[in-house]
């Protein structure tokens, strides 16, 4: 039979990940438990790190009167015995059911909607972000009670962080035998940033004691900002654009942007020649097929000229915009001060890929050159672009653009979207999807220095695979298996894996 004195335990775990305050929650639910005469034992266990390991935070509770003997508490959560979860992320509301620490017969489950990207999810090629509805799926069937709500966008529209807001719901879903009050002095008294938390307490204690259904609402469109500049400069910008607006509707719709992408990226002369580029695969598209291969061409050529190399990056490092998005993403105030470390380590090939075409082409076809060049320059730098001379470095770098065009770098993308272009208009005419599949492969080569390598040793895998099968029927289908593959894993297995599969029939 079990302890009499033990039904009165309250047991409550938090998941929390680095910056969202699980320290503070805790520490204001244990204040509030010993405020209200109960005996209150916290603590915590650290994961691997802020994002891959979340830290579990333990609070165990119950009625104590003066005098008698203080209760030995647990220190960890056990499976199957949590009144009370509390995740600060969807992942984590996740984790902690397929800990076993939320179950149907007694667990209420407060989680965060909002996400958190797990570095296991940032690091997939392709689209590697997990469902967050298959995890409320799985909420709503192990949970005795789920109050779920972005309690990350009600803290920061109430000028607190996420700590506060979880507090009140957890004050909102009565699963605590203690008021309001009781919380919100609990608040008070840890003296900091108490209005923000007072009102974010507020709102997520409404969220969470009157809940309302979410209606699903469509996406906002993205906000086009006008393009502006000398008039000389603007009459040709409103050349392109005419060319953009003559285009089929469903070109256009990815044509604008592209447009726009490019000429960012280097200057109008750039545009021109992304148009033309565009005309070409338009040339032998048709309406039947609903401009299909023209519509994704409009896209992924934009993305292939538009790529990254040191000028680019250096360009967007230094923007003001840039500034100001980290700013707002780390809420800094006029009283705070920000220092920005940027991260480089330039390969040889990076280096060589600004020389003049003709003259890196050598550089690069000499091994001990291009030794000499990795022993110079690859090695891991650090930059603090809030200082004044890594600024002007990067910004003078960033500069560059009217060398772009006679650059090594320059010549290579060229030549390698002109083979591209052929390679997939050569399909067009016998098989239209194959060709339509191979514009879509150009989503495999992305970033810069090591991931760009690797994804286009990955392009360059999948095109040569499906070559093998261009001649069947399937050809378009296998080609878009393997470039799935290729997006499956950075390591590049399940891509091989596809691979010897074609092999062993072709």
């Amino acid at each position: 039979m079990a302890d009499p004195r033990l039904s009165g335990i309250i047991k409550l775990a938090i998941l929390a990940v680095g910056g969202q305050g699980g320290g503070v929650l805790t520490g204001w639910i244990e204040d509030l438990a010993r405020s209200c005469g109960y005996a209150a034992q916290a603590t915590s266990v650290a994961g691997v790190s802020q994002r891959t390991g979340a830290t579990v935070y333990y609070v165990e509770m119950a009625p104590h009167r003066t005098g008698d003997p203080t209760p030995v508490f647990s220190l960890m959560p056990a499976p199957g015995d949590v009144d009370i979860m509390i995740a600060a992320e969807m992942m984590e509301a996740g984790r902690s059911i397929i800990r076993g620490f939320v179950t149907p017969d007694r667990t209420t489950l407060i989680a965060s909607t909002h996400r958190a990207l797990a570095v296991s999810e940032k690091m997939v090629p392709g689209d590697g972000i997990a469902s967050s509805d298959e995890v409320m799926a799985a909420a709503e069937i192990a949970a005795r009670r789920v109050i779920a709500a972005d309690f990350d966008a009600l803290a920061i529209a109430n000028g607190s962080v996420i700590s506060a807001s979880l507090f009140g719901a957890l004050a909102g879903s009565g699963a605590l035998p203690f008021p309001r009050e009781a919380f919100e002095a609990a608040i008070r008294a840890g003296g900091k940033g108490v209005d923000g938390s007072l009102r974010a307490f507020g709102a997520a204690f409404d969220a969470a004691a009157n809940p309302t259904p979410e209606v699903p609402t469509a996406p906002a469109a993205a906000k086009i900002t006008p393009v502006s500049g000398p008039a000389r400069l603007m009459a040709e910008w409103d050349r392109l654009a005419t060319r953009v607006a003559a285009l089929p509707a469903p070109v256009a719709e990815l044509a604008q942007p592209g447009l726009r992408k490019v000429v960012d990226f280097q200057d109008l002369r750039y545009g021109a020649d992304y148009l033309d580029h565009l005309a070409r695969v338009l040339a032998v598209d048709d309406a039947a097929r609903g401009w299909v291969l023209s519509h994704e061409a409009a896209k992924y050529i934009a993305n292939a000229m538009a790529y990254d190399d040191i000028i680019r990056v250096a360009d967007l490092k230094t923007r003001g915009r840039r500034f100001d998005r980290i700013r707002k993403e780390m809420r800094v105030k006029d009283a705070n001060l920000l220092q920005l470390t940027e991260f480089f380590h330039p390969r040889a090939e990076e280096i060589v890929g600004l020389f003049p075409a003709k003259l890196g082409a050598r550089i690069e076809a000499d091994p001990k050159w291009m030794a000499r060049l990795d022993r110079w320059f690859n090695k891991g730098r650090r930059l603090r672009t809030d200082s004044l001379r890594a600024f002007l470095m990067l910004h003078l770098i960033g500069g560059l653009r009217g060398w772009r065009l006679r650059t090594l770098r320059h010549a290579q993308e060229r030549a390698h979207l002109a083979r591209w272009l052929e390679h997939a208009l050569g399909h067009v005419a016998t098989n239209y999807d194959l060709a339509v599949e191979i514009i879509r492969c150009r989503r495999l080569i992305k970033g810069y220095s090591d991931t760009h390598a690797r994804g286009q040793s990955k392009f360059d895998r999948v095109l040569e695979a499906t070559a093998v099968v261009a001649s069947r029927a399937d050809a378009a289908d296998w080609c878009r298996r393997l470039r799935e593959a290729a997006l499956k894993d950075e390591d590049g297995k399940a891509l091989d894996g596809a691979i010897a599969t074609i092999r062993s029939f072709a």
